[in-house]
């Protein structure tokens, strides 16, 4: 759980005391520690929260009742953004082995545009280009566009988002090996929407979370306060699981209300929304969902076999990084990967030492569409 400063409300809009806030979350930390001792003592895998309510039947002393209840819930609400799913689907035996990288969280003030930017210089990119088959022929790859463009390459690192693979919009000729497609299909797709709210006054405290407690972990929520970072009277709604999914059945405008119903029974003084900006990950058929999450009972090589190439495609993504998924760097070092491994084959396969003096491989004869040359860069 990350370390922010927070000021947690119950349901008639009463701040919760500090002391109060913090020795809950000390209590879970407890309980999620326990938790470990359970994994080590059964074979299979379980649910996280099926964990958590064994621990509290062993351990009388770690269960809460009444306000501190409530806040053991946002908890575990807080716990279930992260996952971006519902507690009954963490794992036991995954939800602690992504290794944390050092130098803390970090918020992108500006958003990702400058790393974007800065990556794609000198790269020849192509934007708004829905990819709708890829074909492997004759050593090469074809990627066939919606418009009827081909692009051809002598290899191709296939990076959509994991949702995009499950639902089988990008079709594969020949079909992926059973393989890969057991592994896209039991990699699970978590969901976190947010709702971007954004005011002409400050009406709540400087903090950089805002949450409300409840009886159960579902009926909790969050906001983030992006004006303690970058000056910006904006508030962004967090959800997450099954509660995102229902959500995105309402229109903007309904999802909005329902927001600011909340907000207003923790913060009665809360003023309408001048703008507002609501994702819908989940629905949205260049994403799919928002990121991977491991389910209960994930096979052992499981990542192996996504990470894995089939011939001269390699698979990059936040989905193919074992220690980080579900982050934006391990999107990024699984791309970094995928790239090495995409260059040693081909320096192999063309008998060439440094593939970056080749600008273009002249195609056989006997391919007959249109070749795009495609620069190879390593980041």
């Amino acid at each position: 759980m990350l370390h922010l400063s927070y000021a947690l409300f119950d349901k008639d809009g009463r701040q919760i005391p500090q002391e109060i806030v913090t020795k809950v979350g000390e209590i879970f930390e407890q309980i999620l520690k326990e938790t470990v001792k359970v994994r080590d003592e059964y074979a299979n895998d379980m649910p996280l929260v099926q964990a958590i309510s064994m621990v509290l039947d062993r351990n009388p002393h770690l269960k809460l009742e009444g306000l501190q209840y409530e806040v053991l819930q946002w908890c575990i609400c807080r716990l279930e953004a992260w996952f971006a799913t519902d507690v009954d689907n963490i794992s036991l035996k995954n939800w602690d082995q992504e290794h944390v990288l050092t130098g803390g969280h970090g918020l992108m003030v500006n958003g990702y545009d400058p790393v974007i930017k800065a990556l794609s210089r000198d790269l020849d990119v192509h934007l708004n280009h829905r990819v709708t088959k890829i074909i492997q022929r004759y050593n090469k790859v074809i990627v066939c566009v919606e418009d009827g463009t081909s692009f051809v390459a002598d290899a191709a690192i296939i990076t959509v988002p994991l949702g995009v693979l499950k639902a089988n919009i990008i079709k594969f000729e020949p079909e992926l090996p059973d393989w890969k497609l057991s592994a896209i299909s039991d990699l699970g797709v978590g969901l976190e929407n947010k709702i971007a709210l954004r005011f002409n006054t400050i009406f709540w405290p400087n903090v950089e979370v805002l949450g409300r407690v409840a009886q159960t972990s579902n009926a909790c929520g969050y906001f983030l306060n992006l004006h303690k970072a970058t000056g910006h009277p904006v508030l962004v709604c967090m959800v997450a699981g099954r509660f995102a999914y229902e959500m995105e059945k309402l229109s903007d405008e309904e999802s909005v209300n329902f927001v600011m119903s909340q907000l207003r029974r923790m913060l009665p003084g809360a003023t309408e929304p001048v703008q507002y900006l609501v994702s819908r990950w989940g629905t949205d058929p260049n994403s799919l969902g928002s990121y991977s999450c491991d389910l209960v009972g994930k096979p052992a090589d499981l990542y192996e076999r996504f990470c894995a190439p089939v011939g001269n495609m390699f698979f990059a993504g936040e989905a193919a990084c074992i220690d980080h998924s579900g982050s934006v760097h391990g999107a990024y070092s699984s791309g970094i990967d995928a790239a090495e491994d995409c260059r040693r084959r081909l320096s192999t396969q063309l008998g060439i030492s440094d593939l970056f003096q080749v600008g273009k491989i002249v195609m056989r004869e006997e391919m007959t569409e249109v070749m795009v040359p495609l620069q190879i860069s390593r980041l």
